[in-house]
């Protein structure tokens, strides 16, 4: 039982991988590989921000992957970046 649970999973898996793939081609965006510094940068969000505002260490590397990039980050939650004065912020709202 437990291992058709796992081939089930496994392909399910699979399936999504390439699915986020092709979205990815599709649309042209980068895959960004978590350097050093973004780890280190995440490191120091996560000590500042994780009590005080509930920052997550997934939100915390996207954070960090923006700042040390110099890139726009875009999200349409605002609480979960808007303390850190590292990165450039733009709030989307869904219509």
């Amino acid at each position: 039982m437990y291992s058709h649970i796992a081939a089930t999973s496994l392909h399910t898996f699979i399936q999504q991988l390439a699915s986020c793939k092709s979205f990815l081609s599709v649309y042209h965006f980068s895959v960004l590989s978590i350097t050093e510094n973004i780890g280190h940068r995440a490191m120091i969000y996560m000590e500042q921000y994780a009590l005080s505002h509930g920052l997550t260490a997934g939100d915390a590397i996207i954070a960090a992957t923006a700042a040390e990039n110099d890139l726009l980050l875009v999200s349409g939650n605002e609480k979960h970046f808007r303390m850190i004065p590292d990165i450039k912020l733009k709030i989307f709202r869904p219509t």
